[in-house]
């Protein structure tokens, strides 16, 4: 890279579930420590918070999605009903439905297409026929963020200009490259880690699922971190651990984000900036 061109930072955003309380915290630390974004991208529940920092990325736009978080319930996001379990097991491609995530982004949002949020924002989603990864730069925001949020069998697939597509993290759980394709040359990986501590496996259905996507974006995280090192600037804030909360549950946001604003800001005062090391919080640990 040429010494004088400027520096475009990128904050990444990983999917994981009600972990998506724990970004907010780090979010709230970076902002507070004075670090900025040219750019967002984020996949799945990182979608979400990344398209709501984009249009304002300030401590008050932190803030109001802090707010928000706080006064989420678990069947805010997953309205599941008995006639759409039996669904289920007939034609629906889908356990549950979108409509009550779909109301909750178009009452809180502050824009409608994605080309208008404060800062660019790219939201990574699959293409469901070929598995391959697909960056939403344009259009319709609610749609972008339900197609990169529609987690196999448990949200259905959103189709956007003939193209089938479901969560991301299938395909790029964590868009370190799309962010370096996109022109970042400085990258800022907010990942949610996993439930490293729980005592007993999930019982739910959608419990379960969220919680091996949540083991498969650590590890594919991982990966892809070690690919790039040496060839990009990319530092990664530690995860909370140990955690052992369900990616399904909802009611512990508030611990989730004041543990992971301090967690931040420990971080961030030891030089975590400068640190290139992958967090020992996303290795297999128990």
């Amino acid at each position: 890279m040429d010494k004088t061109s400027p520096v475009r930072t990128a904050f990444v955003l990983a999917g994981g579930g009600s972990f998506g309380s724990i970004q907010v915290g780090m979010l709230r630390a970076l902002v507070a420590h004075g670090v900025t974004a040219d750019l967002v991208v984020g996949t799945s529940v990182g979608a979400i918070n990344g398209a709501y920092f984009a249009g304002d990325p300030t401590a008050a736009g932190v803030a109001r999605l802090e707010a928000l978080w706080r006064s989420l319930r678990r069947r805010d996001v997953f309205p599941l009903s008995l006639p759409r379990i039996c669904a289920f097991f007939a034609r629906s491609p889908a356990l549950g439905d979108a409509s009550g995530l779909r109301r909750i982004i178009e009452r809180e949002l502050p824009y409608r297409e994605l080309e208008a949020a404060a800062i660019p924002i790219h939201i990574c989603a699959t293409e469901l026929l070929s598995g391959g990864s697909v960056c939403l730069s344009t259009g319709s925001a609610v749609d972008a963020i339900l197609a990169s949020s529609a987690v196999p069998a448990v949200f259905p697939p959103v189709n956007i200009k003939g193209i089938t597509l479901i969560d991301g993290a299938i395909a790029n759980n964590t868009p370190i490259t799309m962010a370096i394709e996109l022109g970042a040359t400085r990258l800022i990986v907010l990942p949610t880690g996993f439930a490293c501590a729980l005592q007993n496996p999930p019982t739910s259905t959608i419990a379960s699922a969220l919680h091996a996507l949540n083991l498969l974006i650590a590890h594919q995280m991982v990966r892809e971190l070690a690919l790039i090192a040496g060839r990009a600037n990319a530092v990664t804030v530690p995860p909370l651990c140990p955690l052992a909360v369900s990616p399904y549950d909802f009611s512990r946001a508030d611990q989730l984000i004041e543990r992971a604003a301090k967690s931040t800001i420990a971080w961030l005062e030891g030089g975590g900036l400068d640190d290139r090391a992958i967090p020992h919080a996303l290795l297999p640990h128990g």
